[in-house]
């Protein structure tokens, strides 16, 4: 119930923050608007990127090192997992839609343009959302605190809006699209499916051979 309930709030923060409109729009849902190009300070591209690649190489290291024996191991284990089934998933969609992002047209209706077009869904926002998803449901009983990573994907998601990555109906599909496949990846019983087909000395962990 608690996860559900900071699913609901951190997408309302993106949808309210993430819509300072600059002028009207429409787009998906209503949700759109052209907002002023901003990349400054904590919006600035380079923090994003520092943001998207710690988690990722962050994420990929700790699951190394600790191997599938414990309990933190087996959860980065399953956040690859779950960035792994929501890339794939959001990469499919952008062909799919080849919606134009803000930084090509000030219009958030303009969907099927073909190659180069690929604004919704978010691709980061879904993966930071990926990451951490696993992480919060694994410890939120033992360390309520753990429900800030959940701010992580919503700076994200902010960001990209604010440098014209994407529209607001972009981030907030990828946050959700993140979240269910860290939720489905959490709730498998089985060992984490990257980790089944990794080498045995991986699924130990390098901690064991140091």
């Amino acid at each position: 119930m608690k996860f559900r309930f900071a699913i609901l709030t951190a997408t309302s923060i993106v949808a309210l923050s993430a819509a300072t409109a600059a002028r009207a729009g429409s787009g998906l849902l209503g949700l759109d608007r052209y907002v002023t190009y901003d990349n400054s300070g904590i919006w600035a591209r380079h923090y994003q990127m520092a943001l998207f690649n710690t988690l990722l190489v962050g994420g990929a290291a700790a699951a190394l090192w600790e191997g599938g024996d414990t309990r933190f191991g087996r959860t980065m284990w399953k956040s690859i997992d779950a960035t792994l089934v929501g890339g794939v998933t959001t990469q499919v969609m952008k062909v799919t839609f080849s919606r134009s992002r803000p930084s090509q047209t000030t219009d958030p209706n303009q969907w099927f343009q073909g190659s180069g077009h690929e604004s919704f869904p978010s691709g980061e926002v879904t993966v930071v959302s990926a990451m951490v998803t696993p992480v919060i449901l694994e410890y939120r009983h033992d360390h309520p605190s753990v429900y800030a990573l959940g701010l992580l994907p919503v700076y994200d998601a902010i960001a990209r809006v604010k440098v014209h990555g994407h529209w607001q109906s972009d981030v907030i599909a990828g946050f959700a699209i993140g979240s269910a496949a860290g939720y489905f990846m959490f709730q498998r019983q089985s060992m984490p499916f990257t980790l089944s087909v990794m080498p045995h000395s991986i699924q130990v962990g390098w901690s064991k051979r140091f």
